[in-house]
């Protein structure tokens, strides 16, 4: 397995981590599963649900500008 560097703003991180606490894993595997869920158009409820969760902060990334439509086209 590759590893790469991510640039994500230190309050993005920490929400990331508490939210990855919460649901039994870790922000690796959490973006692990959202990017896998993405890219392959996956859709794993489990993925759905955290991606559902990540859309309603309010984040840098703009998490909150894709559809379902446009993380699952093909």
């Amino acid at each position: 397995m590759k590893n790469i560097t991510l640039s994500i703003p230190e309050e993005l991180i920490r929400q990331g981590r508490e939210y990855a606490a919460r649901h039994g894993t870790t922000l690796n595997s959490l973006i692990r599963m959202l990017l896998k869920s993405t890219v392959q158009g996956n859709q794993h409820s489990k993925a759905k649900h955290i991606l559902d969760e990540m859309k309603k902060l309010k984040s840098p990334l703009k998490l909150t500008d894709w559809s379902r439509e446009d993380l699952y086209e093909e």
